[in-house]
C-alpha cells in the first residue's frame, strides 16, 4: 500500500466524536420502500417511498428501512450521527444498481453508436486522484497489456461484460469504446434485440453513521475510481453488512476503514480490482464471506488486486471464508498487520499466491484449505509469530514460502508503517521469526515448484534457524524422489541456503520434523481434498497435539492429533 493511499485514507477517517455511536432518535421508526412507490409516500407497507435515499432523509437515528425486491439506481450516503438499518423485505432479494439501460443504436462503418452519452469517469490509476501510476517494475497497478484497466465505465450485453477499448480502430465484438469528446458510446457487438446496460454512477453506498446495519442488500454495476477505495466504503465503526452481495464493480468492491466492522455471509464477486480492502480496520470480523473471481480488469498482482487485501489493521479474525478463482492473491495480510488469525477457510485457483502473510505479526492460519493457487500456497514474507496448524496445502507452487528480505521495522522511511504507532512498534520487526510449521500436508506442488518447505534470506542475514522456523508433524507428499527436486530448501544466512531431497536427511541435519510422513508416489489426499487413508492413519503418531488456544478456535478437543485440514 502505497503513502499516497495512507494518507487518503488518513483523510478520510471520520472524526472520533463522529465515530461514537449517537443516542437513537426519538423519529426512529420502519420505513418501506419498493420500486412502485413515490417519495412524497408516508413510507409505510402500503404507501412505500421509491427510493432508499429518501427513506435515509426522512429515517431519524435508530430507524429501519425495510426495501422490497427490485432495482434502486442510486448512489447513497448514511449521514455520521444517523445509525440505521437497511435490510431486504422478508423474501426479497433488492439490488443497489449503478447501471441503466441504454437504448437508441445505429449501426456504423466499425460497430454500433449511442449518442448523447454523458456519463463520465475519472481514470486515476492509483489511490491518489490525478496522479499517475508508479515507475517502478512489478509496482504499477495497471498493467501494460491491460491499459483501461483504471477506467470505470462498464457496459454489459445481455448480462455479458463488455471490455473496454481507446479506440474506435480497437472495436471488436465484445468491446466497447467511450467517445466522451463527442459524447458517444460505441459497441463492437450488435445490440439488436438484447438488453444493453452501462454504469452511470461511481460509488453505491458510503456508510457514516456508527452501528448501522445493511443485510440482505446488493450492490451491483458501479464505476467507483480507484481512488473511491470502493463502491462501497464503510467509513464508521461498528458497522454489519449481512448476507450482503457485492459484484459486477469497476475496481473495489468494498473498502472497510474504520474498527468493529463485521462482514457475515458477503459475497465479492467479479469486481475490477479487488472484492475488499481494509485499513485501520482494527477488530475486523470475516465470517463467510466469499471472494470470488476479483480483479476482471487485469490490474497488477501487485501493488493490490484479486481477493481481499487487509493492512494497517489490528485484531483480523477470517472464518469459513473462500477466495477462489481472483486474478492476484486470494487473502493479503500486509503493512503492519497484527493478530491475524485464519480458520476453517478454503483458498483456492487463485492466480498469484493463495495466503500472503507481509510485514505484519502474530499471525494463524489454521484448518484451512489452501489449494491450485499459481504461486505460493501461503507466503510469509517478513513476518513474525507465525503459527501454520493443520492446512492442506497441495497444487500451489511452493506450497509454504518463508522469505526474509531487507525491509526492517526499524526504518522509518521503509513504506509499510502504522502511523497510529511508533517506529519500531511492539512486535513489528518485519524480521521472520517463531514461525511454526506444524500438522500440514504439503504436496504435489506445480510443475515449476522445486520445494515443499521453502525458507530463505534473501538479505543473507539469518539462517532458518536464526529466523526461528520450527517444521515437525507434517506431510510431505511427492509424485516421485525428484518432484519436486528438494523436499526442504532451508537458509544459511549467507550464500546459498541448504537443500534436502528426503525429509529424513532434513530431519538428521537439523533436527527438524521428528516425527514427519513421507508420501512417494502415491496421493495423500483424497479427490475433496480430505487425506487419505494411509495419511490419516499415521496422525496419532505424526500429528503434534492441537493447542488449546487453536482447538477452542475450531471447536475440537485440545490435544487432538490429526493430519491436514479437516474436510466435510
Amino acid at each position: 500500500m502505497s503513502g499516497a493511499l495512507l494518507a487518503l485514507v488518513a483523510s478520510t477517517l471520520p472524526p472520533a466524536a463522529a465515530q461514537a455511536s449517537a443516542p437513537d432518535s426519538p423519529r426512529a421508526r420502519t420505513l418501506v420502500v419498493g420500486p412502485h412507490g413515490s417519495d412524497s409516500a408516508a413510507g409505510t407497507p402500503s404507501a412505500p417511498l421509491r427510493t432508499i435515499g429518501a427513506a435515509i432523509s426522512r429515517a431519524g437515528s435508530g430507524s429501519t428501512i425495510v426495501v422490497r425486491g427490485g432495482q434502486y439506481h442510486e448512489s447513497l450516503t448514511i449521514p455520521s450521527g444517523k445509525r440505521l438499518t437497511i435490510e431486504a423485505a422478508p423474501g426479497d432479494r433488492p439490488w443497489i444498481d449503478g447501471s441503466q439501460p441504454v437504448h437508441g443504436w445505429r449501426a456504423t462503418a466499425d460497430g454500433f453508436v449511442h449518442h448523447g452519452w454523458r456519463a463520465s469517469f475519472d481514470s486515476s490509476p492509483t489511490y491518489t486522484w490525478g496522479a499517475s501510476d508508479g515507475t517502478d517494475p512489478g509496482w504499477s497497478f495497471v498493467n501494460p497489456q491491460r491499459p483501461m484497466a483504471a477506467h470505470p465505465d462498464q457496459v454489459w450485453i445481455g448480462g455479458a461484460a463488455q471490455r473496454q477499448v481507446s479506440s474506435r480502430a480497437q472495436l471488436r465484438p465484445g468491446a466497447f469504446f467511450v467517445d466522451e469528446r463527442a459524447d458517444r458510446l460505441y459497441l463492437g457487438s450488435d445490440p439488436a434485440g438484447r438488453d444493453v446496460r452501462a454504469s452511470t454512477l461511481a460509488t453505491a453506498l458510503a456508510i457514516r453513521a456508527s452501528g448501522t446495519t445493511i443485510r440482505g442488500i446488493g450492490v451491483r454495476r458501479f464505476a467507483p475510481s480507484v481512488p473511491h477505495m470502493g463502491a462501497v466504503t464503510v467509513e464508521a465503526r461498528d458497522v454489519t453488512l449481512a448476507r450482503v452481495s457485492v459484484r459486477g464493480n469497476a475496481t473495489t468492491g468494498v473498502h472497510v476503514m474504520a474498527p468493529g466492522v463485521a462482514l457475515r455471509h458477503v459475497s465479492l464477486v467479479d469486481n475490477g480490482m479487488l472484492g475488499l480492502s481494509a485499513t485501520y480496520a482494527d477488530g475486523l470480523r470475516l465470517m463467510h464471506v466469499r471472494a470470488q473471481g476479483n480483479n476482471t480488469e487485469g490490474f497488477n498482482h501487485a501493488p493490490v488486486a484479486g481477493g481481499i487485501k487487509i493492512g494497517r489493521t489490528r485484531g483480523v479474525r477470517v472464518v469459513g471464508a473462500t477466495a477462489t478463482g481472483n486474478d492476484g492473491t486470494g487473502l493479503w495480510f500486509d503493512e503492519s498487520t497484527q493478530g491475524i488469525r485464519v480458520l476453517d477457510s478454503v483458498v483456492r485457483d487463485n492466480d498469484h499466491h493463495g495466503i500472503s502473510l507481509e510485514i505484519s505479526d502474530n499471525a494463524r492460519v489454521v484448518d484451512t484449505v489452501i489449494a491450485g493457487n499459481t504461486d505460493d500456497g501461503v507466503k510469509v514474507n517478513n513476518t513474525s509469530r507465525v503459527g501454520l496448524w493443520n492446512n492442506t496445502i497441495v497444487d500451489n507452487g511452493r506450497p509454504v514460502n518463508i522469505v526474509q528480505d531487507e525491509r526492517d521495522g526499524s526504518d522509518p522511511d521503509v513504506p509499510g508503517h502504522d502511523p497510529r504507532r511508533p517506529v519500531p512498534a511492539p512486535g513489528l520487526t518485519w524480521i521472520n521469526s517463531d514461525v511454526s510449521v506444524h500438522n500440514n500436508i504439503l504436496g504435489r506442488g506445480q510443475a515449476d515448484a522445486n520445494c515443499l518447505l521453502c525458507v530463505e534470506d534473501y538479505s543473507g542475514r539469518f539462517s532458518a534457524a536464526e529466523l526461528g522456523v520450527r517444521a515437525s508433524g507434517n506431510v510431505y507428499a511427492r509424485a516421485n524422489r525428484s518432484a519436486p527436486n528438494w523436499v526442504v530448501v532451508w537458509s544459511r544466512g549467507a550464500g546459498n541456503p541448504a537443500v534436502f531431497t528426503s525429509v529424513s536427511e532434513f530431519a538428521r541435519t537439523t533436527g527438524q520434523e521428528r516425527p514427519h510422513l513421507a508420501v512417494v508416489g502415491r496421493p495423500a489426499v483424497t479427490r475433496d481434498l480430505g487425506a487419505t487413508a494411509v495419511v490419516s492413519r499415521a496422525a496419532e503418531r505424526v500429528a503434534q497435539p492441537l493447542p488449546a488456544a487453536l482447538a477452542r478456535s475450531l471447536g475440537r478437543p485440545a490435544g487432538v492429533r490429526h493430519l491436514g485440514a479437516w474436510v466435510g
